[in-house]
């Protein structure tokens, strides 16, 4: 069998080696367009945050490593073209030379891409994107070799949160702009709140609500220029989010569904029975509505990497929908969600109702304690948990596994009121702040 795979990132490479362990006599290829594989690409921000670090730290397995495994690693190829009657892929190296190799199965890993919002001036020097190793590399280069002093990012999201400490523990002023007039859209107002509290306490400048109309080049560095806003600075970062690698796909007229992401079943299989399709390129169904959703998440694209495997291997592997737990720290607080907020819970027919509460990370009089702000939402017909948010110095990050578990186990609020957390001064109250949200949250639910 010639297993074929085209991207050599998290489900790629974890597909690429879970093949190879599980039928050694399948023929294994990975195509990759840059010259970087199976590296943790989460760790980039931290990474630019230390000049002593390079960035090949965060590679976890060189591609020499898999070709010792038997896995033809084809890196500076890039994949441009799937011909489904053939059964083989074509493309074109990094020298222009043409390639073509044919499949018995295939798998599109090809993650997603950042977008860049069609305004002029953002291909001027200076204006960067942090997606891949080789974006790292670039923007870890541009602020030593220019000395950066001041920078902007365009957009307030995750990466964006991420890139604004990185940058601020270098001594670099950071502005964020974004045309939206909320900070983060999906939080419950309190909680977003507190974040931008923490950001603008931390020296960062804010300027949500405010249309970008161009960038120019300016006697040093770069003007921006926005509605009532002009600002110099001398590297751009534009983190406005990302969208699937899904054009090989659609041109190979494989179907997609949410944002143009691939369609896939829960065996990760494709509309062609021989292609599948996972990782930031791929949908998957959310394990609260039932419904397709794109939401990119390492966790998820590691594991459809086994799945695929598993399943071109003849040991069928369906997974169980996601919930869209997610995590990011920005200075000192810890920022995390699981599940639906209020408005998607309406979106998709729930009747929710929520509730806020503010308790402590660890027990009264303890030293060392920090608040924690926790969101908790539930459809009061049925009383069923659906999603929540928490903002805290510290014990935010993990605490939101708890939701995520009861969330895949479709549990009631009750249920969850009733579950036996740990408890000791160092680490929590006696009531747990999860459990306080969910005491209170019980009292809105129709019994």
């Amino acid at each position: 069998m010639d297993f074929v795979v085209i991207g050599g990132d998290a489900a790629g490479m974890s597909a690429a080696s879970r093949a190879k362990r599980n039928r050694p006599d399948i023929r294994v290829t990975v195509i990759e367009k840059t010259h970087d594989v199976s590296y943790s690409a989460c760790g980039m921000p931290y990474n630019i945050a230390d000049p002593s670090r390079p960035m090949e730290d965060l590679v976890v397995r060189e591609a020499d490593a898999f070709r010792k495994q038997g896995i033809a690693v084809l890196t500076g190829h890039q994949a441009t073209r799937i011909d489904r009657t053939a059964k083989t892929v074509s493309g074109r190296t990094s020298e222009g030379n043409p390639f073509s190799i044919s499949y018995d199965a295939l798998l599109i890993a090809t993650g997603a891409s950042p977008i860049v919002p069609d305004i002029p001036g953002l291909n001027l020097p200076g204006v960067m994107v942090l997606k891949n190793l080789e974006d790292g590399r670039r923007i870890k280069n541009f602020i030593r070799d220019a000395d950066v002093k001041r920078s902007v990012i365009i957009g307030m999201g995750y990466i964006a949160m991420e890139m604004c400490e990185a940058l601020r523990e270098r001594h670099i002023h950071v502005s964020m702009i974004k045309p939206g007039p909320e900070l983060l859209p999906w939080m419950e107002p309190q909680l977003s709140g507190v974040v931008q509290q923490e950001l603008e306490s931390c020296g960062v400048v804010l300027y949500p609500g405010v249309r970008i109309l161009s960038v120019e080049p300016g006697e040093k560095g770069l003007i921006v220029h926005g509605e009532g806003v002009v600002i110099e600075t001398d590297m751009i970062i534009v983190a406005v989010g990302v969208r699937p690698n899904s054009g090989i796909a659609i041109d190979a007229g494989l179907e997609t569904s949410v944002r143009k992401s691939i369609s896939t079943d829960v065996f990760l299989r494709t509309s062609d029975p021989h292609i599948y399709a996972a990782g930031d390129c791929a949908d998957a169904f959310h394990a609260v509505t039932g419904e397709k959703v794109w939401i990119p998440l390492a966790l998820r694209a590691n594991r459809a990497g086994w799945a695929v495997a598993d399943n071109i291997c003849g040991k069928p592997v369906s997974l169980p929908g996601i919930v869209g737990t997610a995590v990011f720290k920005v200075f000192g607080l810890e920022v995390a969600r699981t599940g639906l907020t209020v408005q998607e819970a309406m979106a998709a027919g729930f009747h929710p109702v929520s509730c806020v509460i503010q308790s402590r990370s660890r027990a009264h009089a303890h030293p060392g304690a920090s608040r924690i702000w926790v969101q908790m939402v539930a459809d009061q017909k049925t009383g069923r948990l659906l999603g929540a948010q928490m903002v805290g110095g510290e014990g935010a990050a993990h605490r939101i596994n708890a939701v995520a578990v009861a969330l895949h186990s479709r549990m009631t609020v009750e249920d969850f009121c009733r579950t036996d957390l740990a408890y000791a001064p160092p680490f929590g109250p006696v009531w747990d702040p999860l459990l306080t949200a969910a005491n209170q949250l019980l009292k809105k639910i129709a019994r």
